[in-house]
């Protein structure tokens, strides 16, 4: 168990402000930083194992590291001479330093892991997309059991196969299956309430155990094949049923032999989508690294029960001087956080402290890991084919990356910026008549969408007239910037950070797009003066006439408007920017919104009360049926309007503001 024994050590480094009665300011002492915090630091520690953080003067994590004797590594760090740029920038920054000690150095790795995807600090490396990955469960705890796609925790009971590199890998295998072993996919409440088959027995995907179609005990040899073929026996189950269907053609039993022949090639349509499955490797996860130009990307095949579950290209954010050793160790450690290791892992390169690395993984699984680099035979040539993946993957992404840089020199030049924009803010409302207005905010930087950091606004105010989009836009930049300062300061301090940071986007935007012309970009400029920002650049996007593509006026405050060429690149950039904050800002209303008639029904369109509720639910049957109908034929309803009929099909098919 970890024990904190130090908390900041940076109260000699907090900024003091003094002032005397005459109005004279005391001096200023320039926060404490560098060589001197660490070894005031180091006075106090321990020569035991445990995890140590560096932080800046903001309080900001800038690295997380473990140590077998705390005192003596980060006494390391008293001398800058001899160390690379990197570590030597991270010291150089330091204001602060905290402690956890642990009972072992494996322990202190596992909580360095954890501590580094939870704070993602600046120096360590980052596994930035750390997506759960699917699986495919075979449920326990039903007489006939389901086929079911699995995400999260194993609380239910069951047998779970995978894991997938994707959710569509587990759709095909789930739709092939089906064919195969004709086991249902239907929730247990469906099943239960079942008086006749569905349509998945009339096309020969489902056995229908819910009305009797088939025993319980033949509907259980189908689940038993099902799982012996996912456990890797498919050769097994495959020669069973050619078996079969010989068996049936000489028979003559055509009809039965057509059955096994799908069934057949179901099966293998399963395993064409696999791809390589190895002869020797019955469970392994492989990693395999390749770098070029300060960039990696790891590739991560998986292979379970002797077949292969597919792979995932990560691409970790990494300084340009981490060597291949340390970029592996750190990604394996992060990457098994919180997912079940297999027996073997397979590596292209050697992690740095293999052997801890392994103790420690084997630790958390309770059983042992093995981490090999493999040197010939078959595990030597899936880390070549994982390797040739990470290498071309790799390739498309600075190739993207190049593509990207292009087009955000294109928007500094169009739009008269110093520099190439980092991270790009574009910001759209949506609502119906002033109902449920929800403001979205989209990120773009070099390496495209930052979908992590979309945020969407509730609108609170009661005090907007409904429809008022300045009002909206008001309340959405008022709460986005007033917490940007906040938590981060004003925008200045932060820009050497950032370069620092490898041109990280962070938390400022260096361009605010606003949906809009003159009149929006103009309210959205004030609400910046009266927050005293004053140093982020704003565009406003006026569509063109009969909303137009490509005859969109820009506005930029204290410069005449504008327009782009047709062809020109740069503007099909915007247009892709300015499309995918109004397809966020509509989704994001059409989630409230549908959520507010799950409670309230028809009730919350304007000008429907009970009784036209009431003759339209008698006239279509349904809400949903309600919801495609046309204008048409809502105003065939009687007490329906067409003004009324216009309203309700513009509620259910709505448009940005």
């Amino acid at each position: 168990m970890a024990d904190k024994v130090s908390d900041k050590t940076d109260e000699s480094a907090e900024l003091r402000d003094a002032a005397v009665e005459s109005g004279n300011a005391a001096p200023v002492a320039a926060p404490r930083v560098g060589v001197d915090v660490i070894a005031d630091a180091v006075k106090l520690l321990p020569n035991g194992p445990g995890v140590y953080r560096m932080l800046s003067t903001s309080g900001d994590v800038l690295y997380v590291g473990k140590a077998r004797s705390l005192k003596k590594r980060v006494t390391n760090y008293t001398r800058v001479a001899g160390q690379n740029n990197r570590i030597a920038r991270m010291i150089q920054s330091t204001a602060a330093m905290e402690f956890v000690t642990t009972s072992t150095e494996t322990e202190a790795l596992l909580l360095e892991a954890n501590l580094i995807k939870q704070l993602k600090p600046r120096f360590n490396v980052l596994l930035r997309d750390d997506k759960s990955f699917p699986y495919i469960l075979l449920t326990g705890d039903h007489d006939a059991p389901q086929l079911v796609k699995h995400r999260g925790a194993r609380s239910r009971k069951g047998q779970y196969f995978g894991p997938f590199a994707s959710a569509q890998a587990v759709g095909r295998t789930i739709n092939a299956m089906q064919k195969a072993f004709l086991v249902r996919t239907c929730s247990d409440s469906v099943y239960e309430t079942r008086t006749r088959p569905c349509l998945l027995h009339q096309i020969k995907r489902c056995s229908a155990p819910c009305t009797g179609e088939i025993s319980l005990e033949d509907y259980g040899e189908l689940v038993r094949d099902a799982s012996a073929f996912l456990s890797g026996k498919s050769r097994a189950i495959k020669d069973e049923l050619a078996n079969e269907m010989q068996a049936a053609a000489e028979e003559m039993e055509f009809e039965r032999a057509a059955v096994y022949r799908d069934r057949l090639a179901a099966l293998s349509h399963v395993q064409s989508h696999q791809g390589i499955n190895p002869q020797t490797v019955e469970e392994a996860d492989v990693f395999a690294l390749h770098q070029d130009g300060g960039h990696a990307c790891v590739q991560v095949f998986f292979f379970r029960t002797g077949q292969n579950w597919g792979n995932r290209a990560y691409f970790p954010r990494i300084d340009k001087q981490v060597e291949a050793g340390e970029l592996l160790a750190s990604f394996i450690g992060q990457f098994y956080d919180d997912k079940p290791t297999p027996r073997l892992v397979l590596v292209s390169d050697e992690p740095d402290e293999i052997e801890l690395l392994s103790l420690a993984l084997s630790e958390r699984a309770g059983h042992k890991i093995e981490i090999a680099i493999p040197k010939r035979g078959e595990k030597r040539d899936l880390v070549d084919h994982a390797l040739q993946n990470a290498r071309e993957a790799l390739g498309r992404k600075l190739a993207d990356s190049s593509s990207q840089a292009v087009l955000l020199d294109g928007v500094a030049r169009v739009f008269g910026l110093d520099e190439r924009p980092r991270r790009i803010e574009v910001y759209d409302n949506s609502h119906i008549m002033g109902t449920n207005a929800v403001g979205g905010m989209i990120v773009a930087g070099p390496e495209g969408f930052v979908k992590g950091q979309y945020r969407k606004f509730n609108i609170r105010s009661t005090d907007i007239t409904p429809g008022d989009d300045f009002g909206m836009m008001r309340e959405v930049l008022t709460r986005r910037f007033s917490r940007l300062l906040k938590e981060h300061g004003a925008r200045v301090a932060l820009e050497a950070e950032a370069e620092a940071n490898g041109g990280d986007i962070g938390p400022w935007p260096d361009l605010v797009l606003i949906d809009g012309g003159a009149g929006q970009l103009s309210a959205a400029k004030s609400i910046l003066d009266e927050l005293g920002i004053d140093d982020v650049p704003m565009v406003g996007i006026a569509k063109g006439p009969d909303r137009d593509a490509g005859r969109e006026k820009f506005f930029i405050p204290g410069k005449p408007d504008f327009m782009l060429p047709l062809r020109d690149p740069v503007l099909y950039y915007i247009q892709r920017l300015r499309d995918e904050a109004h397809r966020f800002a509509i989704g994001s209303h059409r989630a409230r919104r549908s959520k507010d008639i799950g409670k309230a029904g028809l009730e919350e369109i304007p000008g429907v009360g009970p009784t036209r509720k009431r003759s339209l639910l008698n006239h279509f049957g349904t809400l949903k049926a309600i919801e495609r109908a046309g204008v048409n034929d809502l105003a065939a309803v009687e007490g329906i309007s067409e003004a009324t009929a216009k309203a309700i099909y513009d509620f259910f098919h709505e448009t940005a503001g």
